[in-house]
């Protein structure tokens, strides 16, 4: 480009949400772009994408596309959302009744005239789902990124193609990072620039929660002892084992935080032992957890969850809780042998595993040095920082 410096423009086919304006977007020419390509909604529940891209938002013109939302009127449109933390949140918008071919020409339409209104060259792409490349794989970046977060194809309801579609972007992808070490040790066979990059944390976000404080209003009222959980409620959820630790010991009080997805809500646990609060924002999850005596993990051991690496595990530790986990592999590897994360298979086997962290939880002083010990400088800047080097090494 000829020109730099920070500039506003209207992008044709776009609007906000809230009215239907034509949408203002800030965008600096001398900035690479970064088009992260999501399955997650960035409002739903703030995670590994949010954390990276807010901070990637500081060095490049972020834009984060999301998979379309139907709508009610003729024509698909393109949804632009100015996030607070400077990334713009896209969103296509498509008119009912559209098949798959049709959807997915809709999809490119609308991202090539939203990168060619901002005359976007120096382009960056950023996979979380392999399914992107539909109405992507044409686009000319100067590096290819895929974040493998999860292995998708073992999810409930994973399109039957998603396998081919990793094969493809593992081909034309430069960089591969992973959100944990079991799942890079696969990756790792298919690319042969794979890096693992493990969950981080927040550690003074979290922290707050070592600190007394009211409980908020939906949680004051339930007893003690409390033994929580927060994330999304789904298939990695191992509702068996909530129902039968409560079911043991109803003296203690289980709070579930966050939303039910792909899972009847009808077949949850309903014992009166156990509390579910809805979601929450990220915002507020350290003043639930500082009401909590023990933070819990109780995932099935599935295809879902064979390659998880839970980022609430350090977040946990931050805010000054013990943590009792079912034996995912990356728990098991990252945090078995520390003394603060206890893990346990059995009903029984977590029941008495919650006891041992009771116990723990009452030498607070000593527990908080263990914990801060077991994260060190352990934090999402540092991860997000050896991933950036790594893009600029190659662009």
């Amino acid at each position: 480009m000829s020109w730099a410096g920070s500039f506003q423009t209207s992008i044709g086919k776009s609007r906000t949400p809230s009215n239907h304006a034509e949408a203002a977007v800030v965008f600096d020419p001398s900035m690479a772009t970064l088009l992260c390509l999501s399955h997650l909604r960035w409002s739903f529940v703030y995670q590994r994408p949010q954390h990276l891209m807010s901070r990637f938002a500081g060095t490049y013109n972020v834009l984060f596309f999301e998979e379309p939302i139907g709508t009610d009127e003729t024509e698909p449109w393109l949804e632009v959302r100015p996030d607070e933390q400077g990334v713009q949140v896209l969103v296509p918008r498509l008119p009912a009744g559209l098949n798959a071919q049709a959807s997915t020409a809709a999809i490119r339409a609308l991202l090539d005239d939203y990168l060619g209104k901002l005359e976007v060259e120096d382009l960056l792409l950023w996979y979380y789902t392999p399914m992107s490349l539909a109405f992507s794989d044409h686009l000319q970046p100067r590096v290819t990124i895929y974040d493998c977060m999860d292995e998708l194809s073992a999810f409930h309801g994973a399109p039957p193609e998603l396998v081919e579609r990793e094969r493809e972007l593992l081909a034309r992808a430069d960089l591969v990072f992973t959100g944990g070490y079991s799942i890079w040790e696969a990756k790792r066979e298919l690319h042969d620039n794979a890096h693992a990059f493990p969950s981080s944390v927040d550690i003074a976000h979290f922290a707050s929660a070592r600190q007394p404080q009211s409980d908020p209003p939906d949680q004051a009222s339930i007893g003690l002892p409390r033994l929580g959980f927060y994330g999304v409620i789904d298939e990695r959820f191992d509702i068996e084992l909530l129902r039968a630790v409560a079911a043991m010991r109803p003296d203690w009080q289980f709070v579930m935080i966050g939303p039910v997805v792909k899972i009847d809500p009808a077949d949850l646990p309903r014992l009166d032992n156990i509390h579910y609060l809805g979601g929450k924002t990220y915002d507020e999850l350290p003043g639930y957890l500082a009401g909590w005596d023990v933070a819990l993990m109780p995932f099935a051991l599935n295809a879902s969850t064979r390659y998880i690496s839970p980022t609430k595990t350090p977040e946990y530790l931050a805010g000054g809780r013990p943590v009792v986990s079912t034996p995912i592999n990356d728990v098991v590897r990252s945090y078995g042998d520390c003394g603060l994360v206890l893990i346990a298979g059995t009903p029984e086997e977590f029941v008495a595993a919650c006891e041992q962290a009771l116990a723990l939880a009452a030498d607070r002083d000593a527990m908080l040095a263990a914990a801060d010990r077991i994260l060190g400088d352990m934090s999402w800047d540092q991860t997000q920082a050896s991933m950036k080097e790594m893009i600029e090494c190659i662009r």
